[in-house]
């Protein structure tokens, strides 16, 4: 089962038109990731190695708007490992009715201060990644 991140959409969260401004899901999603790293303790040890999960690619697809007072899901797994980077995806979804808002698929690369480029999605850090793939499955 998908990670699951509830989210209250407040006015400042809306633009001109009433409903949540686009650049609002980016950080819906963030969120949502951020609280699935923190839910598995991965967070700590990722930090202590002093590696960075820099986001190097969203695809969003917007379906429908949500709009001021809708509570709103977002459901985060673990898809897939790459060579040199892990693809995490996400849905937003209305609480009171199940209706897609959003889909996302988002491309996460782990990084070191002290070595060019996204590190190899080998050893401990594939282990930490697939044990996220595997918590969404049970």
């Amino acid at each position: 089962m998908p990670f699951r991140t509830e989210i209250k959409v407040r006015g400042y969260h809306l633009d001109l038109y009433g409903h949540v401004n686009n650049a609002r899901y980016l950080e819906f999603l963030e969120e949502a990731r951020w609280g699935m790293m923190e839910s598995h303790g991965d967070l700590p040890w990722f930090m202590q190695q002093r590696y960075a999960l820099v986001v190097s690619r969203i695809d969003i697809n917007y379906r429908r708007p949500a709009t001021m007072g809708d509570v709103i899901v977002v459901e985060t797994e673990m898809a897939r490992l790459e060579e040199r980077a892990c693809i995490v995806a996400q849905r937003i979804v209305r609480a009171d009715n199940g209706k897609v808002v959003a889909e996302a698929e988002v491309t996460i690369a782990v990084v070191h201060p002290q070595t060019p480029g996204a590190l190899a999605m080998t050893g401990e850090i594939a282990d930490r990644f697939n044990a996220l793939a595997q918590a969404a499955q049970a």
